[in-house]
């Protein structure tokens, strides 16, 4: 992706952001230069990855496969001593078009919820013992305290208010529903970490390769300079 098309995104994040009205911590709004002077005190933001962030899943092609998000808050799963924190917290946002590819996580269990704007569609399947798509039975979805057994590659609709527990090995991938407009995700879960518990169907990447045409506006979470 060149610069000036991450700037755009982050941006037009931010205003969905405000749009909404939830404020964001005071990390998000540090600009590159202000990076170059932080020290030691900000290793939690560095190390647990916090801040603004943007994944074409290394497709190259951010309109249709990819997002943009905040991490707020997160623990470490390699550094637990360090730092003891057992869950997390992201703020995704994603327009008509674009998908996030069918995947699960061994160890985080999440919730999905729709924050504001469009409706949200996450279809759904169990994996079989081999890490497989199981196509066959059905699959317990809860969402806000309700249980529904839907058939195996269902496309549950979240709307605005709404939210879905995605349980460990829960394939699942999203996309918004069209007509209705992008939309502001909320996450809560357990640790997140993207090296270790991501396993997708069909093998991606994460991070986009960046042509700098433009300064940058926000630096991404895995840009930040070390400490002075």
């Amino acid at each position: 992706m060149k610069r000036s098309e991450i700037n755009a995104a982050l941006k037009e994040m931010e205003a969905m952001i405000q749009e909404y009205r939830f404020a964001l911590p005071p990390f998000c709004h540090f600009t590159p230069e202000e990076w170059q002077t932080k020290g030691h005190e900000c290793d939690e933001i560095r190390d647990n990855m916090l801040g603004w962030d943007i994944t074409d899943y290394g497709l190259g092609d951010f309109d249709k496969v990819g997002f943009s998000l905040i991490t707020l808050r997160n623990g470490n799963l390699s550094m637990p001593d360090k730092y003891t924190k057992t869950y997390a917290e992201k703020l995704l946002y994603i327009k008509e078009g674009q998908y996030s590819p069918m995947h699960f996580h061994w160890n985080k269990m999440e919730d999905i919820i729709n924050r504001g704007g469009g409706t949200m569609l996450i279809r759904v399947y169990n994996a079989t013992p081999d890490e497989d798509l199981d196509k066959v039975n059905p699959v317990h979805v809860h969402m806000d305290g309700v249980e529904y057994i839907v058939p195996a590659g269902t496309q549950v609709r979240v709307a605005p208010g709404q939210s879905i527990s995605i349980q460990q090995y829960m394939y699942h991938d999203f996309e918004v529903e069209p007509g209705t407009g992008p939309v502001l995700i909320g996450e809560v879960s357990q640790c997140n970490d993207d090296n270790t518990d991501n396993r997708f169907y069909e093998g991606v990447g994460r991070f986009p390769a960046i042509e700098e045409d433009e300064p940058p506006y926000r630096l991404l979470c895995n840009e930040y300079p070390a400490a002075k």
